[in-house]
């Protein structure tokens, strides 16, 4: 599966899924633009992509921030030419936030900032760039769109994600006469830094909760989403659009 001669923009890249996904794409040939905040770890991960192919794009960038969004399509579109993927895979989440306490709109805000307007803005930017190269768009939704959090503090990521897979459907749609795929990925529990980023304490015991609540008795990997993605990205998923692929060890099963 080569992805030799594409261009492939993934947001949030810089740690777990969005940093599995560049390096992978890379391997396949592709030239990779990599976006996110923390610039130190996007030039490790650039490092690593430029070791299997062509000299990435490294935009430090805060996808939340409008002014810093709008150049990101741009950027890339000067440095290589055109667009084939856009990954919408930047995300966050916000803990102890409830509607008795009265502070959840604040949580609410910044999660649907970064998770569904941020994905939304993007996706309007590249659309004209896909459109020319029938090129598609992978989401990264999450399990947690498909049923009530057990803590509910995440409420807010929970309602995010939920309305990721309806705009993943609904831009399916539009797009699908341009010949412009786009789905969404739906990981379970995957062990990336994303606890630690958002301030959770005791991330260790809080993934081995989650590994007891899959049907497998495991943790995804974010090189097994980045897989997925590659698949969805591919010409053997010519005929995929508008739909959700879960990936969860079967978490959904036992919830």
């Amino acid at each position: 599966m080569s992805f030799s001669g594409k261009v492939v923009l993934v947001t949030g890249a810089s740690s777990g899924i969005g940093a599995a996904a560049v390096v992978l794409f890379a391997k396949q040939g592709a030239c990779v633009a990599l976006v996110g905040r923390n610039e130190a770890k996007l030039n490790v991960v650039a490092q690593q992509c430029a070791q299997h192919g062509p000299q990435p794009l490294v935009i430090k960038a805060d996808v939340a921030d409008e002014r810093e969004a709008s150049s990101i399509v741009q950027q890339t579109i000067e440095t290589f030419g055109k667009l084939d993927i856009l990954i919408n895979n930047a995300g966050t989440s916000r803990q102890g936030a409830s509607l008795l306490e009265g502070n959840i709109l604040e949580a609410y805000d910044v999660v649907m900032k970064t998770n569904v307007r941020a994905a939304i803005h993007l996706t309007t930017l590249a659309a004209p760039h896909l459109i020319k190269t029938k090129g598609n768009i992978i989401n990264t939704g999450s399990t947690s769109a498909l049923r009530v959090p057990n803590v509910l503090s995440l409420t807010s990521y929970s309602v995010s994600k939920a309305a990721l897979d309806h705009f993943t459907r609904c831009a399916a749609l539009e797009l699908a006469p341009y010949g412009v795929r786009v789905n969404s990925v739906n990981p379970g529990p995957v062990k990336t830094d994303i606890l630690e980023n958002c301030g959770w304490q005791n991330a260790d015991a809080i993934w081995e909760n989650y590994k007891k609540r899959t049907a497998l008795n495991r943790i995804g990997e974010p090189e097994e989403i980045a897989e997925l993605m590659l698949f969805l990205a591919s010409d053997k998923a010519r005929s995929i659009t508008g739909s959700m692929y879960l990936s969860d060890n079967g978490y959904l099963l036992k919830h």
